[in-house]
């Protein structure tokens, strides 16, 4: 089963993308994204290189390499997320295998069919909000955008994987979401921000009903 809250890493460069990171471990995340954008695969290949020696003395951590699935295949990852424009589904299945994780994004409910087709084991739907983390935004949803899109779904019948909300979400707008059909909440500044990231791990993990407790 899939967990529900997914950090993903964000920083201009390798040191504060690990630093980052080693805080969402320490605040008892166990789900990690590598994003590190606009970089070459080989700059990639060494922040997850890095990142896998940092989780290995953390217990239970799924591992996602944002748009590289060659770099996910080299570091042993648990898996790989695609952008719309990033290498397509089909490609990365047949390089990492039927038992890796293949994440996709969306914004519309084409994009959200899309996945499903591909066969995406989870959806990243958003943004909610405005973000700075991200450069070039797809249009903001907001809650009522969630909602149509899953009322849409159902309209049609559809069957799909675990959709995680993305974008800009701030803890007092977790239970609205998952009210939508959200699944899980990816985030990213909401912990490298916070002053008290142990604390917030637990409020997410309550709002989205994560039954994982922090002990370490």
């Amino acid at each position: 089963m899939l967990k529900k809250l997914m950090y993903i890493s964000d920083g201009e460069n390798q040191e504060t993308q690990l630093l980052n990171v080693s805080k969402a471990l320490d605040s008892g995340c166990n789900w990690i994204q590598i994003r590190y954008k606009n970089r070459t695969e080989s700059e990639v290949l060494q922040l997850a290189e890095q990142t896998r020696k940092i989780i290995s003395s953390y217990p239970e951590v799924t591992l996602i390499i944002n748009d590289h699935p060659r770099v996910a295949l080299l570091t042993d990852a648990h898996g790989v997320h695609l952008g719309l424009t990033d290498s397509p589904v089909k490609e990365a299945r047949a390089l990492l295998g039927a038992h890796k994780i293949i994440g996709g994004t969306a914004n519309t409910v084409d994009d959200l069919l899309q996945r499903i087709a591909e066969g995406c084991d989870y959806i990243g739907l958003g943004p909610y909000r405005y973000t700075s983390t991200k450069e070039k935004l797809s249009p903001i949803l907001g809650l009522t955008g969630y909602q149509k899109l899953f009322i849409r779904l159902k309209e049609l019948n559809v069957e799909h994987p675990p959709v995680y909300a993305i974008g800009g979400i701030q803890p007092e707008d977790i239970e609205d979401l998952m009210h939508t059909g959200v699944y899980g909440i990816a985030f990213s500044g909401l912990l490298n921000h916070h002053p008290k990231p142990i604390e917030l791990m637990n409020i997410l993990r309550k709002k989205t009903n994560e039954t994982l407790e922090y002990s370490r």
